[in-house]
């Protein structure tokens, strides 16, 4: 829908930031009023799977919704945060949330809080709530905005399965600063008695998961020991295994690129197996897999305003991780390209981060592998680090040569016109370090997320 029609919309959002002073205060307390001035909403929402986790919950819910979906089953999906626009975040079986509906939504929501305190988020995942369960369908992906002991999506007593993805350092201001309390945290999405898959994880996130899930008797699939998946040696795909029966099953490569994703298509088999009477088949698991889309998650970015800036034989590829686990799993992804290719190609970084972010920690693994970093702010974002800040962190992460670049187009033209001066080869960009840069990036290139 074009940015013209959602003039109301987004009347209504620039509002309901004004609503409290902090942009995240976790509670629970704000939510709760709410939703029984709107009824209690979630008390009428489809059979849910609600997802936390550091990182891979996109991708997780991704996968899942591609699988369900081609299983014939219609999909309420709840993520965050956008990349173009905030219709991207409620989509209602299956398609994003008209522009009326969520106008209506927003004011009914907004009309009902009163104008009382309350965070962006919560307010507006209320309003999803009343989408959700005005609109019928079959099953609902919900994924946590942070934490998820006072998530403003942990309001439900008794979902269909929960589940974990790796957790790791991020957020510490708001989550605790030990895996340990970070993973207290997630863990707070468990339900008594409600199944829960949990993706493998460091010993000290395991243990804080596993004590609560024996507290409230929750019946875990953990990877690494009650399943796991292994990619296959020629990178067709991968072999999920049960254990301790060894049953297992083969299935292709996913359609989302990167070697950490055959981990997230894993621990969507896992959840798909564990949903009881909503299991899609190993059919449609088959097709979600082939056909999943997750964009600003390590893609070539379509023809567009920015590729058409890039010199015959280049690439442009785009992805939102920010964290220390995300610039581990793209460094892997760089090492495959160039096992893949048999040869070197240049890569150059173009990279944009937000100030609650550990640059120098996301940069690490990624330095030794670039030709070049170049930092810009993140556009349009107040909470960026400025480009000669995420400068200064590139410069500690590695040796790589670094610039400043005053806009994302002028970063792309200056690599170009460096390593056409030099003489190298056509090489790659990769746009990285925050899901608000990739956002961005798309609405520049003229796509829409």
């Amino acid at each position: 829908m074009a940015a013209a029609n959602e003039a109301g919309s987004d009347a209504v959002l620039e509002r309901l930031l004004a609503l409290h002073p902090k942009i995240i205060d976790l509670s629970l307390d704000r939510v709760w009023r709410l939703l029984d001035r709107l009824g209690h909403p979630e008390r009428d929402l489809p059979p849910a799977i609600h997802v936390a986790g550091t990182n891979g919950k996109g991708s997780l819910i991704a996968f899942l919704r591609a699988m369900l979906e081609a299983d014939g089953k219609r999909v309420h999906a709840y993520t965050s945060p956008h990349l173009v626009r905030f219709h991207e975040r409620i989509r209602l079986a299956g398609e994003l949330i008209p522009e009326g509906e969520l106008l209506a939504l927003l004011e009914e929501a907004e009309a009902a809080n009163g104008g009382e305190p309350i965070t962006f988020f919560e307010i507006t995942t209320c309003a999803a709530f009343l989408a959700f369960a005005r609109t019928p369908a079959d099953v609902l992906l919900l994924e946590t905005g942070l934490g998820g002991r006072l998530d403003a999506t942990n309001v439900l007593d008794a979902p269909a399965l929960t589940a974990i993805t790796p957790v790791a350092m991020d957020h510490m201001q708001y989550l605790g600063d030990t895996l340990s309390a970070i993973a207290g945290e997630k863990a707070g999405i468990l339900k008594p008695g409600v199944p829960a898959v949990v993706a493998p994880q460091a010993p000290a996130a395991r243990d804080v998961i596993l004590d609560r899930a024996r507290a409230l008797d929750v019946p875990v699939a953990l990877g690494g020991r009650d399943w796991s998946g292994e990619a296959a040696a020629d990178a067709s795909g991968f072999t999920y295994r049960e254990t301790p029966s060894g049953a297992a099953t083969a299935f292709p490569a996913p359609a989302l690129l990167g070697p950490y994703q055959i981990d997230n298509a894993a621990t969507a088999v896992a959840c798909a197996r564990n949903l009881g009477d909503l299991a899609p088949t190993d059919a449609a698991i088959r097709a979600g897999l082939a056909h999943v889309l997750w964009p600003g998650r390590f893609h070539t970015l379509a023809a567009g305003t920015l590729t058409s800036r890039m010199p015959s034989g280049w690439e442009l590829w785009l992805d939102g991780g920010h964290n220390g686990a995300a610039g581990e799993a793209l460094a892997a992804a760089v090492d495959a390209w160039n096992r893949g290719d048999g040869e070197h190609r240049p890569l150059h970084l173009v990279v944009g981060m937000i100030n609650s972010k550990e640059p120098q920690e996301f940069l690490a693994p990624l330095a030794a592998r670039a030709d070049s970093i170049t930092a810009v702010a993140v556009p349009g974002e107040p909470a960026t680090y400025g480009a000669s800040e995420t400068a200064a962190f590139a410069r500690r992460a590695g040796d790589a040569p670094v610039y400043e670049g005053d806009s994302i187009g002028t970063a792309l033209d200056a690599i170009a016109e460096r390593a056409a001066d030099a003489g190298d080869p056509p090489g790659r960009v990769l746009i990285c370090g925050s899901l608000y840069l990739a956002g961005r990036v798309l609405a520049l290139n003229g796509a829409e997320a």
